[in-house]
């Protein structure tokens, strides 16, 4: 089989990873690779055949003294070492040369989750009654409601929601259904009945701006930002806020670490554990207090 250069082989990789992954994954990775490449040219290095440990050490090494964030090294460091998979499957390399090398552990920069009263408080502040201002208050209790991602709530269609749950498309393209509370249920139903206002025929998106058209990532991150400021919130306002707090605020009521991850669409019971700042002191007390077996004492001999 031919060697391959590094940027065929790149490109190669890139459009398997289309078919698969989402647009903003791809995207990430093809600038992370690209950085790879300018660096392996750099050094000499043409061909993917060529990609080794000392190359990558060195690249991730020239990434860190330049001042990249922890969490963008984690990141050119993964696409980089499935980049080598991929090379790996295709037997132009024996052995995945970076999959030894780690990067700085990242910093945790979780939201702090908003307190119950004061976000009561916000999204039972009175509006205007517009079209524009049901559509606000709509997806203000679905994300709270719900815990949605940004992107989830941003891709949602009509045909997505029924009466009491809403089906999403979670990362990594897995779908799932999560229940939307009571509140959510009459927000959404007051917004439905003058969606048409704004949507023109056949739009599927859920939520549309002033033009009519599916309202995209800035357009709600924009949205909740003013709000926050209109209804005299006084902290910042973004939507992983808004999830965490659903997912901390469910937390401390239900104390179910696992339904929390079902709702979150959470693949480990640890990124839930982490996400809500659940520390392992409080599982250990719940399992002191629930397990038949927490408390007994062996039988004395």
């Amino acid at each position: 089989m031919d060697k391959p250069s590094l940027e065929a082989a790149v490109a190669a990789y890139l459009a398997q990873l289309a078919t698969r992954a989402s647009p903003a994954t791809v995207s990430a990775y093809r600038q992370d690779l690209s950085a790879f490449c300018q660096f392996a040219q750099s050094r000499g290095v043409t061909e993917a055949c060529e990609l080794d440990t000392p190359l990558a050490r060195a690249f991730l090494g020239a990434e860190r003294s330049r001042g990249l964030a922890p969490r963008s090294l984690a990141r050119r460091r993964a696409a980089l070492s499935r980049f080598a998979d991929h090379l790996v499957q295709h037997h132009w390399l024996t052995d995945n040369p970076v999959s030894l090398l780690r990067t700085p552990k990242q910093p945790s920069h979780l939201p702090r989750p908003l307190d119950v009263d004061l976000l009561a408080h916000f999204l039972d502040t009175p509006h205007d009654g517009s079209p524009l201002a049901l559509r606000d208050q709509a997806m203000l209790e679905l994300f709270y409601s719900s815990g949605l991602r940004l992107a989830e709530l941003a891709a949602l269609d009509m045909s997505h929601l029924t009466a009491n749950h809403v089906r999403v498309m979670g990362k990594g393209s897995k779908p799932r259904q999560v229940p939307v509370g009571a509140r959510a249920q009459q927000a959404l139903a007051a917004w439905l009945a003058c969606r048409d206002v704004l949507a023109p025929s056949g739009e599927a998106a859920l939520f549309v701006g002033q033009r009519g058209k599916r309202l995209g990532h800035r357009g709600i991150q924009k949205r909740l930002a003013q709000l926050s400021v209109v209804r005299g919130l006084p902290e910042h306002l973004h939507p992983h806020r808004l999830r965490h707090s659903f997912a901390s605020h469910l937390l401390e009521s239900s104390q179910d670490l696992r339904a929390v991850q079902e709702l979150l669409g959470h693949a480990n019971l640890s990124t839930t554990q982490v996400y809500t700042r659940l520390d392992w002191q409080h599982l250990a007390e719940s399992y002191d207090a629930a397990h038949p077996r927490a408390k007994r004492r062996p039988s004395e001999s």
